[in-house]
């Protein structure tokens, strides 16, 4: 995947989307709005890994795998939030 590759612009896209969303709703400082953008750009890679690795298809948008993605992204939010306490 190029850095100028659709699918990388997608994800980046979600998962900033994910991270902001997520700090609208847990967050309250700007660092957590950091803290929050990069777990969800790390967790959003990861669910492309796993979903690459895994071979799992289940809703795909071109090469971007968009439920596994998106719920270790969630799950890395929580994790954050979780350790950040």
């Amino acid at each position: 995947m190029s850095l100028s590759s659709p699918a990388l612009v997608l994800s980046i896209i979600m998962a900033s989307a994910y991270g902001a969303l997520f700090h609208v709703w847990k967050g309250t400082t700007a660092k957590d709005l950091l803290i929050y953008l990069a777990a969800g750009l790390v967790g959003f890679g990861l669910g492309q890994l796993v979903g690459n690795t895994l071979g799992l298809g289940i809703f795909m948008i071109g090469q971007v795998h968009i439920v596994e993605a998106s719920l270790i992204c969630w799950l890395i939010l929580f994790i954050a939030k979780w350790l950040k306490m």
